[in-house]
């Protein structure tokens, strides 16, 4: 009997780190389905983990910029021509085109994953230029997706705005774990404040940092990013190294230990792009998941949720002053602090990964009803 053709899904980064797409394959392996990641493989990149799905990298001589878009999409068209598939699978604007020829040439169903909306994220949408070309491949490509999902409301609205599609909600949420709490607490005299996720701009770094000289407390970054190296400036800049710590990639088994140590998390964002000010961050779920309280940004979609069950201090700017008096508030006030605190094991029994795969297995079935 020959062997079940796969879903072959499409992403730009390295799978070692990305635990979304690790939930969405391991959860339509449980479902019955083959499924293949591809991705890329960079100089230093970690071994793989062993998953229930298959997954593979891909080596690119460039590492960043223009150079890596075209070389990756061009030996990413050449694997998925050469391989079976049952469906094609394509996570954000970045492996849209090769996923729409290759499934137009065999024949095959096709899903658009709006993970963002690309378009305008700031790294984007403040280069004219480079916005201009990514928003022709997008009017080009998005309209032939008939399948498809985004992580929240005004990504879909938007889309449907721009294109007429009609696509699915599938959030960004975490699996549901019990809290170890047993874990040991970083070896450190200062409480914790933790940032997690990709070290990019627009992630309010340039307040975020020099915040950490009015606040009694260390923070922990884990990621990378495009705005890693001036992160490091940044801390030089104020003298910050006792201070501030930025770990690189961190593998998301040791990160699930570590959040929950922390005292607090950061989810921040600048409201220029569309893309930041409707965001719905991983990391905000993350450290709701994780029993800790955080400081967020007052954007609609944070604010939706905080309105049914406050899990976040939210604050109206993201300046130096705005940072350190939310973070300082958190530190001092033991009461607000707790209240989140009890609000976040509640919200985590609701907002999981569990509840929410029933939607992302739905949506696949209407595609591919005889897997």
């Amino acid at each position: 009997m020959p062997q079940q053709a796969p879903i072959l899904c499409t992403v730009t980064n390295d799978l070692t780190y990305d635990q979304r797409m690790q939930r969405i394959c391991n959860s339509l392996v449980d479902a019955g389905y083959c499924v293949q990641l591809i991705g890329r493989k960079k100089k230093h990149s970690a071994a793989l983990r062993n998953e229930k799905f298959a997954q593979v990298r891909l080596p690119c001589f460039f590492e960043k910029g223009f150079g890596f878009y075209a070389e990756y999409n061009v030996r990413l068209f050449w694997y998925l021509l050469t391989h079976r598939a049952a469906a094609f699978y394509a996570v954000d604007l970045d492996t849209i085109l090769p996923c729409l020829w290759i499934s137009k040439l065999k024949r095959k169903p096709r899903l658009y994953d709006a993970h963002e909306l690309f378009t305008e994220q700031k790294e984007i949408c403040t280069r004219k230029w480079l916005q201009q070309f990514w928003l022709q491949i997008e009017k080009y490509a998005v309209p032939q997706y008939p399948h498809g999902y985004t992580v929240n409301t005004f990504i879909q609205q938007e889309l449907n705005r721009r294109y007429g599609v009609s696509y699915g909600i599938v959030r960004n949420l975490p699996l549901l774990k019990t809290i170890d709490a047993n874990i040991p607490p970083p070896t450190n005299t200062l409480p914790v404040i933790l940032y997690q996720g990709a070290v990019n701009e627009g992630r309010c770094f340039e307040s975020l940092i020099p915040a950490m000289e009015h606040v009694d407390a260390q923070l922990i970054i884990c990621g990378e990013g495009n705005f890693f190296n001036q992160t490091q400036q940044l801390i030089a800049q104020y003298n910050l190294s006792n201070k501030v710590t930025l770990k690189g990639y961190v593998a998301p088994a040791a990160l699930r230990l570590l959040t929950p140590t922390a005292f607090c998390g950061v989810t921040l964002f600048e409201s220029t792009g569309l893309n930041q000010y409707y965001s719905l961050a991983n990391r905000f779920f993350d450290y709701m998941m994780a029993g800790i309280p955080q400081i967020c940004v007052n954007y609609p979609e944070y604010a939706a949720i905080n309105h049914h069950l406050p899990v976040a201090l939210l604050i109206d700017d993201t300046s130096v002053a705005a940072i350190a008096a939310a973070l300082n508030k958190l530190l001092h006030d033991s009461v607000l602090y707790k209240t989140i605190q009890q609000n976040t094991l509640i919200a985590r029994e609701q907002l999981n990964w569990q509840a929410e795969s029933v939607q992302l297995i739905a949506y696949w079935q209407r595609i591919l009803p005889n897997q």
